[in-house]
């Protein structure tokens, strides 16, 4: 998503925080993929997430507002148990994480540490982003200009119609690509200075996320793109063996599915150089995702068709997923906007509950669609600098609320029917009585509804 950028105001320092690890915990509970579901220990494992991109700016800025604690126990107490926020802010600006290539900030480097910390004291596993196809936060952009700045560009190929280093380049140029796995070196081996483990060997973290919504215009092909992820996600892989990989894209389908561009959002979709079949084919990648935004996407439709639309858009996802890809899928953005004409919370409830039945649906018939995040969470102590059309407060919305936990309940629930043949006669009574619970509970408030 993109979103407006933040001043901020920090110390800017280095220091080494590689060494003293303390020893990784025998039993550390890595979130996997194995086929098109998620597991964990042993049981099946659904999600029900939010965004909150805004972690680590927010708490490397302002940390006595205590914007991130609150957060993760509100999301908490309604069954939130994947989050997702930026581990990127790149440029020479008060708040970046790296300043320049391979030179980063201790300051916003704790600031992540007590992100992860935060979300591992309340449950919630953290896919963490690492660069941004947009310029919010630096992006491709940003490693380009430097790219730029350090050779200067002599390669018409490498600046746009108006002489601005074409940020596509990000994907092709050397400097650029060896600048990038060093960033993924320095995430994965960077010990957490308030717990202690590095974090390749941190269970709290769910995933890495290559980018954020990567988009390649200049090779509508998709060829460009797909290149550069076969190239970083095996070499996250040999940094990080431990957590699964992910490309990050918004889901649209390109040139080489032609089959599915009815179920894009426009025919504008197919230009920007992604493929979701094609991109989540590469080695390395465990899982997919997409985003929905049909408030922007498709304004022109009313209420209903954009109820349509989503169920179709998910639907088409988790069955490729399934069939194709054999791979779990994530919609790791989704939102209502509050700037359509007469938006009540009863539109952004009803667009939520469409997307959390279609979503139940797969999971629960053994499909492919494994959870979502709804884009995005704030604290009210935030809300009047971080908020865009898509935020709401969960503790200020009681119905929205209410469906988030409703939805983790029902999701979590599934947990128990992963390999029930394997269980023992007493787990198995166990799972029996808890599903019954779980249904139970539901009955009641569909019959309340």
């Amino acid at each position: 998503m993109k979103h407006q950028e933040i001043s901020v105001h920090v110390f800017m320092c280095a220091e080494d925080c590689t060494t003293h690890e303390k020893k990784r915990p025998t039993n550390s509970n890595f979130v996997q993929a194995q086929g098109t579901q998620f597991t964990l220990n042993g049981k099946r494992f659904n999600v029900n997430g939010g965004d909150f991109y805004w972690s680590m700016t927010v708490q490397a800025t302002s940390p006595s507002l205590n914007a991130v604690s609150t957060e993760m126990q509100e999301a908490s107490s309604v069954g939130v148990n994947v989050g997702r926020c930026w581990a990127f802010a790149d440029g020479n600006y008060n708040g970046a994480l790296q300043t320049s290539p391979g030179v980063y900030n201790e300051q916003v480097f704790k600031a992540l540490d007590y992100v992860i910390a935060e979300a591992k004291k309340y449950g919630i596993y953290l896919i963490l982003s690492l660069v941004n196809n947009w310029n919010n936060y630096g992006g491709k952009q940003q490693y380009v200009t430097w790219a730029a700045q350090q050779s200067g560009c002599n390669d018409d190929k490498e600046e746009d119609d108006n002489g601005t280093p074409n940020p596509d380049t990000f994907y092709t140029n050397p400097t650029i690509q060896t600048w990038f796995k060093n960033y993924m070196k320095t995430m994965t081996s960077r010990v957490n200075t308030v717990t202690g483990v590095a974090y390749k060997n941190e269970p709290a973290i769910f995933a890495w996320e290559l980018m954020n919504e990567p988009e390649c215009s200049s090779d509508p092909s998709g060829k460009t793109l797909n290149a550069w992820i076969a190239e970083m996600a095996p070499y996250m892989k040999s940094l990080d063996s431990n957590h699964m990989v992910e490309v990050g894209t918004e889901g649209y389908y390109g040139p080489n599915t032609p089959s599915r561009a009815n179920v894009n959002p426009s025919s504008y979709a197919a230009t920007v150089g992604t493929d979701f079949i094609m991109d989540n084919q590469v080695t390395g990648i465990d899982f997919a995702t997409f985003h929905a935004y049909p408030d922007i996407w498709l304004s022109q439709l009313s209420e209903s068709q954009m109820l349509v639309f989503m169920q179709n858009w998910i639907n088409a996802h988790a069955e490729d997923a399934a069939t194709t890809l054999k791979m779990p899928v994530l919609m790791t953005e989704f939102g209502k906007s509050n700037q359509v004409p007469n938006f009540t919370e009863a539109m952004r409830d009803s667009f939520i509950s469409n997307a959390y039945n279609t979503i139940y649906a797969s999971a629960s018939s053994g499909g492919a669609a494994a959870g979502c995040l709804v884009w995005q969470l704030l604290p009210s102590v935030i809300f009047a600098n971080y908020a865009d059309e898509f935020a709401f407060v969960i503790s200020q919305n009681p119905s929205t609320a209410a469906i988030m936990k409703s939805q983790s309940s029902r999701m979590a629930a599934l947990h128990y029917t992963y390999c029930r043949e394997n269980m023992s006669e007493s787990d198995r009574q166990t799972a029996n009585i808890y599903m019954r619970y779980e249904h139970n509970i539901h009955t009641e408030e569909d019959t309340r509804n």
